[in-house]
């Protein structure tokens, strides 16, 4: 997958009028990119037109016009985007009530080693998480981790033919899968893969 350049992004003054256009596209595009896992769990898929979004919109927030400035921004979302034989996902543990996300997430550490992806018949495959920094405590975890799903060419082939994914997590605290995925964000997974 390439990564995204200065070239590739949209002056201020352009995404002002782009803006409800693109908005709408990557909106749409996201719907294919979403998977709940249970009812406290999702996992967003990255790609280069979601990262695309975040650093524009970061960009558009910030008033960042200045080239340093916006390398920054290329340097810190850049490495959301799949590399052609992975999968990078945004991992959150949703609570609406703020007392209850407290209580689950003191109960809720090291979830982010108990997600797990399965292509076909092939072994599950754990993610590798937060590669930027540590995002837990000895008394709770974060209720957003990154991760990134290492795949071999064998289950890389296999997703481009047409093989089921499934995905779950199997923490003692949560337990929930979702076997196989719609075919929706299965297709748009493989997408990824080159």
């Amino acid at each position: 997958m390439n990564k995204l350049a200065r070239d590739d992004l949209f002056s201020l003054e352009k995404y002002a009028e782009v803006r409800p256009e693109f908005r709408a596209r990557v909106m749409a595009h996201k719907q294919n990119r979403r998977l709940p896992i249970g009812p406290n769990a999702t996992l967003y898929f990255e790609d280069a037109l979601t990262m695309h979004y975040q650093i524009q919109e970061m960009l558009r927030a910030e008033r960042i016009f200045e080239a340093s400035g916006i390398q920054e921004e290329l340097d810190a979302y850049n490495p959301l985007i799949p590399d052609g034989s992975n999968w990078k996902a945004t991992f959150m543990m949703e609570y609406p009530d703020e007392e209850e996300r407290r209580v689950q997430l003191q109960k809720l550490i090291g979830i982010e080693r108990h997600v797990w992806a399965q292509v076909g018949d092939f072994a599950r495959v754990t993610p590798v998480a937060d590669e930027d920094l540590e995002r837990e405590t000895e008394e709770k975890t974060s209720s957003v981790h990154f991760l990134r799903f290492e795949l071999t060419p064998d289950m890389v082939a296999a997703v481009k033919q047409g093989a089921s994914i499934s995905m779950g997590i199997d923490h003692p605290a949560y337990i929930h899968a979702v076997e196989p995925v719609a075919q929706n964000i299965r297709d748009s997974l493989a997408e990824d893969l080159s």
